[in-house]
């Protein structure tokens, strides 16, 4: 039963360390695949912590919000809400510093062209879309556990998602009635590795090549991701031929836009590390 003392008040701390750990324990569910009860969950916290439904989804919903920022998936059916309070930042930084793979990535292989699913092939995020003045509390939370990074360091993430496009690109120019390109499109990481600077060396109808470099995230469209110095190379040299590949969303139903050289014209490229010698 909820408190009506504590109508309109702020969490404490323990209250939101509680609904974190339990929204990630839904959330492992659901991405395994599991089946779980989201009203029994919920029904459950609240005579714990005697909040009621309305605030208990509110802070569900807040949880979202974070996690999307954070580039990691998050429950459907709770939409973001990024109205939150800074004790939240702190409980889910807590949680992920002790569960650092907090919802484990299992990849579904694609077996044979008929069953790749269908994409969403849309347009890429506009910039007005971005909201880049985030508080400074979750800045700090982000830089912390830098979803760039973690998706650049998940092979098995990287591998999934070059395979689903692997077969997209097979499939669709089987589609477009030419199965002798079909045929040729060659997995160019997974035959010689990842030095060429692309994953997956493709065609366009007419026969002209596409050097296709494809970045993955479970996290939505305006996750930032890393791009090589190789990789900038060979869309500098082969703007006519190099194609970026984003896939985002992947632990859901997939999403996809692509990007075509001048690439400092659509990202916004920022050095980070620099590689040193001696003098």
């Amino acid at each position: 039963m909820a408190d009506e003392t504590k109508s309109g008040s702020d969490w404490s701390p323990e209250e939101v360390r509680l609904i974190v750990e339990d929204y990630f324990e839904m959330l492992r569910g659901e991405q395994a695949g599991h089946i779980y009860n989201k009203t029994e969950h919920r029904r459950n916290l609240m005579e714990h912590i005697g909040r009621n439904k309305g605030s208990v989804e509110f802070k569900h919903q807040n949880i979202s919000a974070v996690l999307s920022e954070l580039g990691l998936p998050w429950i459907k059916g709770y939409k973001p809400r990024h109205n939150y309070q800074g004790a939240l930042l702190d409980a889910i930084s807590d949680y992920l510093s002790k569960n650092p793979d907090p919802i484990p990535f299992v990849p579904r292989p694609i077996v044979g062209l008929a069953e790749a699913p269908e994409l969403y092939l849309g347009p890429a995020p506009s910039p007005q879309g971005v909201d880049l003045k985030r508080p400074h509390a979750l800045e700090r939370l982000i830089r912390k556990f830098d979803p760039a990074a973690r998706d650049q360091l998940n092979r098995a993430l990287g591998r999934a998602g070059e395979e689903r496009i692997f077969e997209y690109e097979r499939r669709t120019l089987a589609k477009l009635d030419r199965p002798d390109l079909a045929r040729k499109v060659r997995w160019i990481s997974q035959e010689e590795g990842d030095g060429a600077g692309y994953d997956i060396c493709s065609f366009d109808p007419s026969g002209a090549e596409r050097l296709i470099e494809v970045k993955t995230t479970r996290g939505s469209s305006t996750t930032p991701f890393y791009l090589t110095r190789n990789e900038n190379d060979v869309a500098e040299e082969r703007p006519d031929a190099f194609r970026l590949y984003r896939l985002y969303e992947f632990s859901k139903q997939p999403g996809l836009f692509t990007l075509a050289p001048p690439l400092e014209a659509v990202l916004r490229l920022e050095p980070l590390t620099f590689r040193a010698s001696l003098k």
